[in-house]
């Protein structure tokens, strides 16, 4: 979908494509409120004025047609008026359908979500010096940095040791083995073993000097050409790491021409959002949350003390990160969700106002447009009752994103996987969502990913049986991804479950288990729960759990030096989920001197009987120390007998009264 204008009062310009389709206006018009125009028969060309008249006059205009984008950009800066223009595909979306199939609700869907104003997205720059490290053996890395060389500053690292008769101009050559390579476009860093420069003289051929391991060095750009293992992981998804088959002479010059463009400054998209406050990866040296570490495939993301940090150069925004992350610490900026919810509930309700019935959403990326594409122009194109919708990842399209869908309207939801999509991602957020509906009546079977790469084939799936509509009452998505989950799971039950729902192991949704009798209320993990899900009470010994603030991040679990919690995955749905309740509570100790009420009464206790029998608190006011708050053992210590720093008691302060006194033989 291209980025297009988005205000209330657009009009609306149509085209049947020389008469290969039929827009549906009196249903776009009730789904949308827009003023459609009349219809038009090629807008492009021979109709071209209608376009430029229409953005002669005031407002926005919405051409139905994006095909001939580049054309009506034209003309609209012709009129300076490229600010007003915007367009949408209905065509091969909704326009080629089955024979009978009513289009016009999803005609009108697609129009509503064209009309949202897409936010800003993030950029940061990237600056490229163009300082080029071509990697591989003899044959082919010599060659390629000699025409590198022409454009960029290249120093060629070879895999093996031959003898050099003529180096390539203007490239430095060295011998190695890289070891690590980190970075990204413009700032690789990389650790190479077995490094050795060419040796400067000599007669005849040129040799390599003594090897060495561990040295280091940077560049901007690296030519992979050792038919290897790939330097880092998902190298598709590298900026600036450039890989190709040695033995295939047509991806070797696709690659030194992609790395000859790599030079320069270069604007690229914040991707992920990271609010360090959030994240519940580490507290006191003890790893909790370890998701988003678990599913990056680029390795993009680190622990860093008590929180993870992402690095933007070589995170590729697939978006894993935000849907498995439990917290919100970690979200999209390409869209931000709730924007993605708006999108969604805009289509459903446009859907139904056009008079449509269990819409059914298809998300897909870039690559799956291209197939919808194919299958409208040479198959049977999509069934009139499945909403495309582009969006930048699909791993991002999390549970509760799904949930939301199906909770706004849509009957079903099918993710069209790309090349490069995340599955094991995707699988595990459906299977989460699965468990989430099993509490609603006809929540199963509504979820699917589809595999398939061939259009005729997509269009078979699309066309095959699909899910009734369930008739839940649409609900508005606000607030973030949690509290989304839980108001479309309770609106897709039909209300609240007696029961919590029982969800997957590593789900971050559940409650705390505490035993009791092992418990000494010590209140570490109140103390470091990252969320306060877990909670004490200044005024007397006791443990408190808000169920709804547990993102069952593990941190209480693994720091409880007693072993006495245990995590339960599970979804309360009901309002007791807010509201704190107690899991342990003791009668506080009343201080021996003060009565200061202090500590656990069972614990001082405790700890005094088994230390009674000790030598140093047998027949020892050693004993009551411990049976002290801290104010009072503190003097205790000062006054005692074997302080350190005791002094006696403090003599008296004589005023001048009481010298006088004395003198006179009055006192």
């Amino acid at each position: 979908m291209a980025e297009i204008v988005a205000l209330d009062k657009a009009r609306l310009l149509l085209c049947d494509c020389r008469g290969s389709m039929a827009p549906d206006a009196a249903a776009i018009a009730r789904g949308t409120g827009l003023a459609c125009s009349r219809l038009h028969a090629e807008l492009c060309r021979a109709e071209a004025g209608v376009v430029a008249e229409a953005l002669s006059r005031p407002g926005p205009v919405l051409v139905a047609c994006e095909q001939e984008a580049a054309r009506f950009a034209e003309i609209a800066e012709d009129a300076a008026a490229m600010e007003r223009l915007g367009w949408v595909d209905i065509r091969d979306r909704a326009g080629w359908a089955g024979p009978g199939e009513a289009v016009g609700p999803k005609m009108a869907a697609l129009v509503a979500d064209a009309r949202l104003p897409a936010p800003d997205l993030p950029l940061f720059d990237v600056e490229s010096a163009g300082l080029c490290l071509v990697y591989g053996a003899e044959a082919v890395a010599l060659p390629a940095a000699a025409r590198l060389a022409e454009v960029l500053t290249v120093t060629v690292m070879l895999t093996d040791r031959p003898e050099i008769a003529a180096p390539p101009a203007g490239a430095d050559v060295v011998t190695g083995r890289i070891r690590n390579l980190a970075g990204s476009l413009g700032r690789f860093e990389l650790t190479v073993d077995a490094f050795a420069e060419l040796a400067p003289a000599g007669r005849g051929a040129r040799a390599f000097g003594k090897p060495a391991d561990g040295a280091r060095s940077a560049c901007d750009i690296v030519v992979d050409l050792s038919g290897g293992t790939p330097l880092v992981p998902a190298p598709e998804k590298r900026d600036g790491y450039l890989r190709a088959d040695p033995c295939d002479p047509l991806a070797v010059e696709r690659v030194l021409f992609e790395a000859a463009q790599l030079t320069g400054t270069f604007e690229k998209p914040l991707h992920i959002r990271l609010t360090e406050s959030l994240c519940a990866h580490s507290r006191a040296e003890q790893t909790g949350c370890t998701r988003c570490l678990d599913v990056c495939p680029t390795g993009a993301i680190s622990p860093a003390g008590e929180h993870v940090t992402i690095d933007t150069g070589v995170c590729a925004g697939c978006g894993a990160c935000s849907a498995v992350c439990p917290s919100g610490a970690a979200a999209t900026e390409e869209p931000p969700v709730a924007h993605l919810f708006r999108r969604m509930r805009a289509m459903a309700e446009a859907f139904r106002a056009a008079g449509g019935e269990g819409p059914r959403l298809l998300v897909h990326e870039g690559h799956g447009a291209e197939m919808i594409r194919l299958g409208a122009r040479h198959g049977r194109g999509l069934p009139g009752a499945v909403v495309p919708m582009e969006i930048a990842a699909l791993a991002s399209f999390g549970h509760a994103e799904m949930l939301a869908a199906l909770a706004l309207g849509f009957s079903a939801v099918d993710i069209l996987a790309a090349p490069m999509t995340e599955r094991a991602v995707i699988g595990g957020q459906i299977a989460l969502a699965e468990a989430i509906l099993a509490a609603a009546p006809q929540g199963a079977g509504r979820l699917r990913l589809i595999d398939e790469a061939d259009p005729d084939a997509l269009m078979e799936i699309l066309h095959g049986p699909a899910p009734a509509p369930h008739g839940c009452e649409p609900i508005l998505a606000v607030g973030g991804r949690r509290e989304t989950v839980r108001l479309a799971a309770r609106a897709l039950a039909g209300g609240v479950p007696e029961a919590p729902v029982p969800l997957p192991a590593g789900a971050p949704y559940g409650a705390v288990l505490v035993d009791t009798d092992a418990c000494t209320l010590c209140l570490s993990c109140a103390g470091l729960c990252p969320t306060g899900a877990l909670s004490d009470n200044p005024d007397r010994p006791e443990l408190s759990f808000r169920e709804e603030a547990c993102i069952q991040c593990g941190l209480c679990e693994g720091l409880c030096p007693e072993t006495a919690i245990r995590l339960v995955p599970q979804l309360e749905l009901s309002d007791a989920a807010f509201a704190p309740r107690v899991l342990k509570e003791e009668e506080p100790f009343a201080c021996i001197e003060c009565g200061a009420l202090f500590g656990v009464k069972s614990t001082i206790e405790r700890i005094t009987e088994k230390l009674s029998s000790h030598a140093m608190f047998r027949n020892s006011d050693n004993a009551r120390l411990i049976q002290m708050c801290d104010d009072c053992r503190v003097r205790a210590q000062y006054h005692g007998d074997s302080a350190p720093f005791r002094f006696g008691e403090r003599p008296k302060v004589r005023t001048t009264e009481d010298y006088l006194k004395e003198r006179d033989g009055e006192g």
